[in-house]
């Protein structure tokens, strides 16, 4: 059985969690307390240097990191995975868009305003963070008009990976209200079969 290292409130974290649960997969789930230092522990570094979940561990001893490559790894030859070389390119396309544009301004705000205290420092980060977050959603937004889905016509780890932080954006002080197209799209995601909820 495959094991996940996580910390089950990370949308990182929950990306597996749902692909997981979508495939019928079985798999086991060690806590990780990444948010109170538990990945920077001598113990946990020797799992995975770079200090961060999530981590799979497969049954052999292998280790993957990194919450999208983990997502291409699980979803090979299955339909969430596409199998024609412009759809898989274009899935990359926005994976990296999630790691790269999206998370930085959606998960960061949302740590920044559940995790640190009011008065930390980096509370002034949050309104930059949520100008920059709402250019982000712009562009998803404009990418899903007529259309269900984020790539081809069949929902697949790209929107696994950007409904992860986006379906709680509103955590972050994000108001998606004005993001139709997106609001949508996550109520289509929810309503696929074995979708599974975040957990606190």
């Amino acid at each position: 059985m495959i094991t996940v290292y996580g910390m089950r409130a990370s949308g990182n974290c929950y990306k597996l969690q749902l692909l997981l649960d979508q495939l019928g997969r079985q798999y086991r789930w060690v806590d990780v307390d990444s948010a109170g230092g538990a990945t920077r522990t001598p113990e946990f570094l020797a799992l995975n240097p770079n200090g961060k979940v999530p981590l799979l561990a497969l049954e052999d001893g292998r280790r993957l990191a990194e919450s999208d490559a983990i997502l291409c790894y699980l979803a090979e030859g299955t339909a969430f995975w596409p199998q024609d070389a412009w759809l898989r390119a274009q899935t990359l396309q926005w994976l990296f868009f999630e790691q790269y544009s999206h998370e930085p301004c959606i998960a960061v705000a949302r740590f920044i305003r559940g995790w640190l205290p009011p008065e930390h420092p980096r509370q002034a980060e949050v309104p930059a963070l949520i100008e920059r977050g709402k250019a982000v959603l712009a562009v998803m937004e404009q990418h899903l008009a007529g259309r269900e889905w984020f790539v081809g016509e069949r929902y697949g780890i790209a929107d696994i990976a950007l409904y992860a932080y986006t379906h709680c954006a509103g955590d972050g002080g994000f108001d998606l209200r004005s993001f139709p197209n997106i609001q949508a799209w996550l109520t289509r995601v929810r309503a696929q079969p074995g979708h599974s909820p975040m957990q606190p």
